[in-house]
């Protein structure tokens, strides 16, 4: 009896820390679910944002793409205006020579070509 007893005494003497560690276990479960919800949410408010940034990025890259196409554009026209300025110049230049040669007289295709010269500098001023 007395090892019947002594088993009693040890199961009443240990009955309280068990539910103790029971009630700690509960804690501890609960927790961890926490933490875990947590960096759940956490992780979905990182894939949001990673995502918000890749359509800014790819809208930036698709902007870039299309201002390099407009500044080559731009520069097949700068070298057009340049050329029509360059022969511009020089038929002027060569009807100033011809007009020295004749002096008083100012020929009509003279006006013309200056006219044109003069519309060609607003176009590159605009």
């Amino acid at each position: 009896m007395a090892a019947s007893e002594t088993k009693t005494n040890l199961e009443d003497v240990l009955k309280p820390f068990y539910q103790r560690a029971s009630e700690a276990e509960d804690r501890l479960s609960g927790l961890e679910a926490a933490v875990a919800n947590n960096r759940d949410a956490g992780s979905e408010e990182h894939l949001k944002r990673i995502s918000e940034l890749q359509a800014k990025l790819e809208a930036a890259n698709a902007e870039l793409a299309s201002e390099r196409e407009k500044a080559k554009k731009l520069v097949v026209e700068n070298g057009k205006l340049q050329y029509r300025i360059i022969h511009l110049v020089q038929a002027i230049r060569e009807g100033d020579a011809k007009s020295e040669s004749r002096k008083g007289k100012i020929p009509e295709g003279l006006l013309c070509l200056c006219l044109q010269f003069h519309h060609t500098l607003l176009d590159l001023k605009y």
